[in-house]
């Protein structure tokens, strides 16, 4: 059974607290969160203080990923903000390794996430230190784009090599979810599951979550 991750992207940034009152009643595992800088993404969303103010009314993950460069300057206020999780772009960090045993260090898990351009065996030597990888599954920087099916074998890469290794790192896909794919996302290899327009988008959020938590 994959985790599922909404992405708050997708949802009324007026109507924050509501959509994270829904997502803690609902069957949502994690709380998506993009950090967008219009640098390394062209578009911005929010950053530190939304995630801060977001904290005291959720209990559940909340799964940080930045879509920024320097990434590495922020590890410590994204913990302060109270980040669980904190996901770093392979394609803005020089020093991967470096970046993700400063975010153990912190008290988080550590996250790599990859574009579609992005080979998995580029972070094969830094899987050991790596407690998610997030494969992105459209373009990054905007919510709606449709789903590039070569990640279903990129998926069934990583998770052969997760294997081999003996580990035990997540994937998690981010883009383009839906029940169109989803079932064949966890049957590659997924564990969790990022949806945003899928889930908001929805006439009733909580069902959509729900369906795709009983894939």
């Amino acid at each position: 059974m994959a985790l599922i991750a909404p992405s708050l992207l997708s949802a009324d940034f007026t109507q924050l607290q509501s959509a994270a009152k829904m997502l803690n009643e609902s069957q949502a595992d994690w709380f998506h969160l993009d950090v967008m800088d219009g640098v390394f993404v062209p578009n911005l969303t929010f950053g530190m203080p939304v995630i801060k103010a977001l904290r005291p009314h959720s209990t559940k993950v909340f799964d940080v990923h930045l879509m920024i460069v320097q990434p590495e300057r922020y590890i410590d206020a994204f913990k302060d903000a109270g980040a669980d999780i904190l996901t770093v772009h392979l394609e803005a960090s020089t020093h991967l390794h470096r970046s993700l045993t400063a975010i153990r260090q912190a008290g988080m898990k550590s996250g790599i996430a990859l574009n579609p351009h992005s080979r998995v065996d580029q972070i094969f030597d830094v899987l050991e230190n790596t407690d998610v990888v997030c494969l992105m599954s459209v373009n990054p920087g905007f919510g709606g784009q449709s789903f590039i099916e070569r990640t279903y074998a990129k998926v069934e890469a990583l998770k052969n090599e997760i294997v081999r290794q003996g580990l035990e790192t997540l994937i998690e896909i981010d883009g383009g979810v839906s029940d169109k794919n989803a079932s064949k996302l966890i049957a590659s290899g997924a564990d969790v599951l990022v949806a945003g327009n899928f889930v908001f988008g929805s006439s009733n959020p909580t069902q959509t979550i729900a369906d795709l938590k009983a894939l």
